[in-house]
């Protein structure tokens, strides 16, 4: 006589599901995962910056949201074996931001409030593939999930998506932020389940 377990059934939905990587399960919730504290930051004091060889370009909050909000709707795959499917966010494509910058380097070290960074190749965030996402399930970000403000790139694993983001320096070199010199993947794909080193 076969034995099941609460959720078994659940869990082989799961499996089945093609919008679910490998090693994913998935969630109804959105899960709080943080490297430090929770800063506080009222979008009117939030900047975000884009370093190149050639200087540095800044927007306020305000000239930001000039750029053009859009309403997308995606996947997105946590490190942890999460996945949240058909997330609705807000944001400015980083496509706009980068209109106006004149780079020749093509890697980009993300940082946020507090002193979090993460390494992602800029072609892994241009041509609609990575927003500044300001609201999620249709509600501005609360502190905990990265607001008021947070980098969206939901083509890898969510660590990629920093929160409370503040920046991009461009570098000539791929080099490991935060999470990838503590053993984590330097590109982290979760259809390749490229978590670790």
């Amino acid at each position: 006589m076969a034995t099941f377990t609460r959720g078994f059934g659940g869990r082989r939905a799961d499996r089945d599901d093609t919008r679910i990587p490998p090693g994913q399960t998935l969630v109804r919730d959105w899960p709080v995962l943080s490297a430090g504290a929770t800063p506080e930051i009222e979008p009117e004091s939030w900047t975000f910056s884009i370093r190149t060889e050639n200087g540095l370009h800044t927007w306020t909050w305000d000239e930001v949201h000039a750029l053009g909000v859009e309403d997308i709707t995606v996947d997105i795959h946590c490190v942890t074996h999460w996945t949240k499917l058909d997330m609705p966010w807000r944001g400015v494509p980083l496509d706009r931001l980068f209109e106006d910058v004149d780079t020749s380097l093509d890697f980009c070290m993300v940082h946020s409030t507090g002193g979090y960074t993460t390494n992602v190749p800029l072609d892994e965030l241009l041509d609609g593939k990575a927003w500044i996402a300001f609201e999620a399930d249709g509600e501005p970000l609360e502190p905990e999930h990265g607001g008021p403000a947070r980098l969206l790139v939901p083509h890898l694993y969510f660590w990629k998506s920093a929160k409370w983001v503040s920046g991009i320096v461009m570098q000539a070199d791929d080099e490991p932020g935060f999470w990838e010199n503590a053993g984590y993947n330097l590109h982290g794909d979760p259809w390749k389940e490229e978590r670790y080193w």
